[in-house]
């Protein structure tokens, strides 16, 4: 019965000081959720511009943006028509790095770490003004050789995809 009565005073002191910090972060001109301008409610993302030497990139990295998008709820996918605001992405490098060799043999990679760097522009879809961009964002994620270096791309490349989705979206809703 003790604990109970514990639990239920802790959880109402974790409540009042939710609730406080909300009322205290409205106050100060914080806001929790998108910082986008309420007219902006729809992007369309087209399909991600590949400079880089490593081939195959640009369809990985606009799966994992669009999905990034419906997960994150500030905005809603639509048609370039239909859209309040367009995302234009360009991937610039590709980088594998190794990160861990094995004991017994220096020269023999165990673990590398994969990087994918853009730009992105996010404009608005009347007038072409800009809501949010940045020369340089990047995506990392680190894989095993699993067999051949070719599979450890393939196993890595959708993780740093996906790093770099959360990075350009975070950089998007929380920009204003």
């Amino acid at each position: 019965m003790r604990n109970n009565t514990i639990v239920r005073v802790l959880l109402g002191v974790g409540l009042a000081a939710a609730a406080g910090f909300q009322c205290g972060c409205s106050s100060m001109g914080y806001n929790l959720g998108s910082m986008l301008p309420p007219e902006i409610q729809t992007i369309f993302v087209p399909t991600v511009v590949n400079k880089s030497m490593q081939p195959l990139l640009e369809a990985d990295t606009t799966q994992a943006i669009i999905e990034e998008i419906q997960r994150d709820g500030s905005l809603e996918i639509a048609s370039e028509q239909n859209a309040d605001s367009k995302l234009k992405v360009v991937i610039t490098n590709y980088r594998i790095v190794p990160i861990a060799f094995e004991r017994e043999r220096a020269t023999a990679t165990e673990e590398y770490r994969i990087f994918i760097t853009a730009s992105f522009v996010a404009t608005r879809a009347d007038d072409g003004s800009v809501i949010a961009e940045s020369a340089r964002v990047q995506g990392d994620a680190t894989t095993e050789l699993i067999g051949d270096l070719t599979a450890a791309k393939e196993a890595g490349l959708p993780l740093a995809a996906r790093d770099l989705a959360r990075n350009i979206v975070t950089s998007i809703v929380e920009y204003w």
